[in-house]
């Protein structure tokens, strides 16, 4: 079950003038793709969007839109916002089932940075990717994935691999690519630097 609802109705106006008329009524317009039924046009209520984006749970996970009563899980493909105020423009939802796998980007956290010997000694951590982008069903996106840092020293190297991906979610690249690096305050070679000595 999904946490957002979205109440959705059908628009007959479409182009750019159906799109301000729907704007004009506090709604937003959007364009509902994917299954047997082909691209609709439909209209969504500006409060829920705005409710939803600040969930944060809009863009990275399943929601269901209601359209009289009967429901249908959809994913946000893409949201256009007004480039000053921010306010969304436009929205393309894809239709999708709960077990079905869908390519997203999920958010990398660290943890445990006050357990690891390389940080403890003045180390950095080098950050490569903030987010990975995996296989998962649509109904089980992970919130995060979490790197946790204990033990980790100086010269160490953190891939996809070391990651126990939650059941059924997969890495959409095949090679183990790195999430990140403890480097030395010298840099990668591991050790701080030294002042010079004088002559």
């Amino acid at each position: 079950m999904a946490d957002v609802i979205l109440s959705v109705e059908l628009r007959e106006e479409t182009g750019t003038g159906g799109a301000r008329a729907t704007r004009r009524k506090g709604e937003i317009p959007g364009i509902l793709y994917g299954g047997p039924r082909g691209a609709v046009a439909i209209a969504l209520r500006e409060r829920e969007i705005t409710r939803a984006l600040g969930s944060g749970k809009f863009l990275s996970h399943l929601v269901e839109i209601d359209y009289k009563g009967e429901r249908q899980p959809v994913i946000a493909k893409d949201v256009q916002f007004h480039p000053v105020t921010d306010k969304p423009l436009h929205i393309d939802l894809y239709r999708v089932e709960e077990s079905q796998l869908i390519k997203v980007e999920v958010p990398v956290r660290f943890i445990h940075e006050l357990e690891s010997p390389g940080l403890k000694r003045g180390g950095a951590l080098n950050v490569v990717r903030h987010e990975v982008e995996l296989w998962a069903p649509a109904g089980a996106i992970p919130e995060e994935i979490v790197i946790d840092l204990a033990g980790r020293d100086i010269g160490d190297v953190i891939h996809i691999d070391d990651v126990k991906l939650p059941r059924g979610v997969e890495k959409t690249l095949q090679r183990n690519f790195t999430l990140a690096t403890i480097i030395g305050r010298g840099g990668p070679s591991g050790e701080a630097e030294t002042a010079p000595a004088a002559s």
